[in-house]
């Protein structure tokens, strides 16, 4: 019978990291209102890793090696009272999460600068796997980090899908931002200006802007940067950065937003503009999210199903929670252009009958 290797204790991760015990049960119980320094709280963390610490809450589990608890990681947490995407991701990832058993933390990681954040989630929640959405530059080293521990990680609009031991599900963002701007080019448009969904920081935004600067340059267009504005998530973002564009001489005539509740904004500031869509200036969003066929008028739009992405998302992560190797690695969903009335193209179909 082989022999059970001891359990590493906290006393024993202290003594590793130079600090005292009540030290370590701070850092790794996250304990609120205590001040550790960020190269103290690093340390123990490094500590617990390095020695396969167990926190004694998740040693109850021992017999099963699960926690049950899965978490899904978003940069902040005001993006789930704006943005239209993540309420759907959610729905799908707790529905398939429920069924293996699981219950769902939603996580913020605002402070990705902050020394050890990830690791402190993991150990600080129990967590047994993670999915992380629209990861920023700051948040690569840290899931390196837990892949290269072998934790179980799937990502969502990150760009580190070519590193070994990360799994993903994503668009090809680059690709569909292109053809939704191509689609514009055969319409006629020239003057086409891009509001981002959110700042440089974010991979995904930027492909998504590659995108549409490619399809630009293909064009034999220059990419002017005087069109490129930068939102926030927010509708109220997407209005702000295109009261912005409109003062650029002459204002653009067509917008490919980063994603429709920026489209949705910047459809309001038009209107309020007295500027007539698709007559005057015509817009493509990028997700479509339920309310885009009901917008005035509804949205062209770029279609990612955010459900299927928490479905797809959530049955790799319980593989790699369970030992098992998924069939794909990356698995890259498909982006149909849905056509309606805010790009032009269903009125010059009409004109042409």
């Amino acid at each position: 019978m082989p022999t059970r290797k001891p359990r590493v204790t906290s006393q024993q991760v202290a003594k590793h990291a130079g600090v005292s015990r009540t030290t370590v049960s701070f850092v790794l119980n996250n304990v609120p209102g205590v001040v550790i320094s960020p190269e103290t709280r690093l340390r123990v963390l490094r500590a617990a890793k390095e020695l396969g610490y167990v926190p004694n809450a998740a040693a109850r589990t021992l017999v099963s090696g699960q926690t049950g608890t899965i978490a899904l990681v978003i940069p902040h947490a005001e993006h789930l009272k704006v943005d239209a995407f993540l309420p759907q991701l959610l729905y799908s990832l707790n529905e398939v999460s429920y069924r293996h058993g699981y219950r769902v933390l939603l996580e913020p990681v605002e402070d990705a600068a902050k020394p050890g954040a990830y690791l402190e989630l993991v150990y600080g929640k129990r967590i047994d796997g993670l999915i992380v959405v629209n990861a920023r530059t700051q948040d690569d080293p840290h899931l390196l980090e837990l892949a290269q521990m072998g934790f179980p990680l799937v990502l969502m609009g990150a760009r580190l899908a070519t590193h070994e031991g990360i799994y993903s599900v994503d668009t090809d963002n680059r690709t569909a931002a292109r053809h939704a701007v191509d689609h514009l080019l055969r319409l006629g448009y020239r003057r086409i200006a891009h509001i981002a969904y959110a700042p440089p920081e974010y991979h995904a935004a930027n492909l998504r802007l590659q995108g549409y600067t490619e399809a630009l340059e293909a064009a034999g267009l220059e990419a002017d940067p005087a069109l490129v504005a930068y939102g926030n998530y927010s509708a109220e973002s997407g209005y702000e950065a295109m009261l912005t564009l409109l003062e650029r001489k002459p204002y653009p005539r067509a917008l490919f937003a980063g994603n429709d509740t920026i489209a949705l904004g910047a459809m309001a500031a038009l209107h309020e503009k007295g500027l007539r869509i698709p007559d005057d200036v015509a817009v493509v969003g990028y997700d479509d999210i339920p309310t885009a066929a009901y917008a005035f008028p509804p949205l062209t739009t770029v279609r990612t199903q955010a459900v299927l992405h928490g479905s797809v998302a959530a049955e790799m992560l319980m593989k790699l929670m369970h030992g098992k190797t998924p069939q794909e690695r990356h698995v890259i969903l498909e982006t149909p252009l849905v056509i309606r009335q805010s790009c032009g193209a269903k009125a010059a179909k009409a004109e042409e009958a």
